[in-house]
């Protein structure tokens, strides 16, 4: 089995603090470490991670412009594959700091986690260089 190399997504206490109190506007939020980073979950729905602190938003076709448009890129885990990128994509910091706002983000990758959860047809494909 041949393994890659995952880039260094260490989270502080700080930032996941500060992330998990901004996103009580959007409801009950919940988070799990998973290889150095963090998962969070909304309604069980799996729908953004923290990873050197950064905020990540899950997408698909349906809310990936909204972050384009922001200059907000893709996560990549792979320090060893910078081509390789995951449905997730970083959350603008002035989202992050207006709730009203963050939630409306919030809500879209959530519905994005949902229809992913649901079986919904795939929007977007993980991308490999």
């Amino acid at each position: 089995m041949m393994w890659r190399a995952i880039a260094i997504m260490s989270v502080s206490d700080q930032y996941s603090d500060y992330v998990l109190e901004q996103l009580r506007c959007a409801g009950q939020v919940t988070g799990r470490k998973m290889f150095g980073g963090m998962g969070l979950y909304l309604q069980g729905a799996f729908f953004a991670l923290i990873a050197s602190d950064t905020l990540y938003f899950k997408v698909d076709d349906a809310n990936r412009s909204d972050y384009e448009a922001a200059g907000m890129g893709p996560f990549k885990p792979f320090a060893d594959r910078p081509g390789y990128t995951m449905q997730y994509y970083e959350v603008p910091v002035d989202v992050l700091e207006d709730v009203a706002e963050l939630r409306v983000w919030a809500n879209k990758a959530l519905s994005v986690a949902l229809r992913k959860a649901s079986g919904g047809k795939k929007s977007s494909k993980k991308t490999k260089s």
